[in-house]
């Protein structure tokens, strides 16, 4: 929506003009590169001393990291970022999840229905909630490998995690205290049982929830713990103080180091 800004609300109008070509499709590897090209531009113009850049996840969830459309893109993204560092950025690049496929061995979406399944099962209706659920549905068809599960008080939480834990695919669950502890989840906005799923399988609410024609092509998502593995990668040497720090890094650990980590 860069052609939608205005100086008033966003801070800057123009971007189009700014960055020399029209805004692209949400659904392509241009609209990434657009946001690439428009921060080379602001430096290029002396409009900004730091950038945070951050693009969109479209060609991860529709191609393998091996698809020519993959290489393809990198090798784009590549001479993007190779604008920045000509200008004398220092660049620091990371990512938010991972991404697998979650399909069946004949190419179709591995996924449990867990509001359908619960609902049936404890004859009353029980409401999950999908935290990848966003507009862009061709991305990912608001199918993830994270669910919150909110229960009816008459409900044990301990005894739905018992069974959802004997169900082929579902690898994690647990209650609200335990998922905010061991997750890092903020407790009052989660449901009573949080659920994870396997590496090739999404989690979803009901079937006629989910359009699966959106996804026609291919399932890939995230939102588990197999996706939890992320690049962290800087343009510059790490100094001496942070290279001590390196054990255990987090991906929003990417702003500290680029801007205190580097050697000078």
């Amino acid at each position: 929506k860069a052609d939608q800004a205005v100086e008033g609300t966003h801070g800057i109008s123009g971007v189009e003009e700014l960055v020399g070509e029209p805004a692209p499709e949400i659904y392509s590897a241009a609209a990434s590169l657009f946001v690439l090209k428009a921060g080379a531009a602001l430096i290029e113009r002396e409009r900004a001393d730091f950038l945070y850049l951050s693009l969109t996840d479209y060609m991860q969830h529709k191609f393998t990291p091996e698809d020519t459309e993959s290489l393809d893109f990198y090798a784009a993204l590549d001479h993007e970022l190779g604008r920045l560092l000509d200008l004398g950025a220092v660049v620091g690049a990371t990512a938010d999840h991972g991404m697998n496929s979650k399909q069946t061995v004949g190419g179709e979406p591995n996924v449990i229905y867990l509001e359908s399944l619960l609902s049936e099962e404890l004859k009353e209706e029980v409401k999950v909630i999908l935290p990848i659920t966003d507009p862009y549905v061709l991305h990912h068809g608001a199918l993830g490998s994270l669910a919150c599960v909110h229960l009816p008080d008459s409900i044990d939480a301990g005894k739905i995690i018992s069974r959802l834990l004997k169900l082929d695919g579902i690898t994690e669950a647990y209650d609200r205290a335990t998922a905010a502890r061991k997750l890092e989840l903020p407790a009052d906005r989660i449901g009573d049982v949080v659920v994870l799923s396997g590496r090739d399988v999404v989690i979803g609410r009901t079937p006629d929830y989910h359009d699966l024609a959106a996804i026609r092509d291919g399932l890939r998502s995230h939102g588990g713990r197999y996706e939890e593995m992320v690049p962290f990668l800087l343009s510059e040497k790490i100094n001496v103080e942070y290279s001590r720090r390196t054990g255990d890094l987090r991906n929003f650990d990417i702003f500290e180091f680029t801007t205190n980590g580097i050697q000078t």
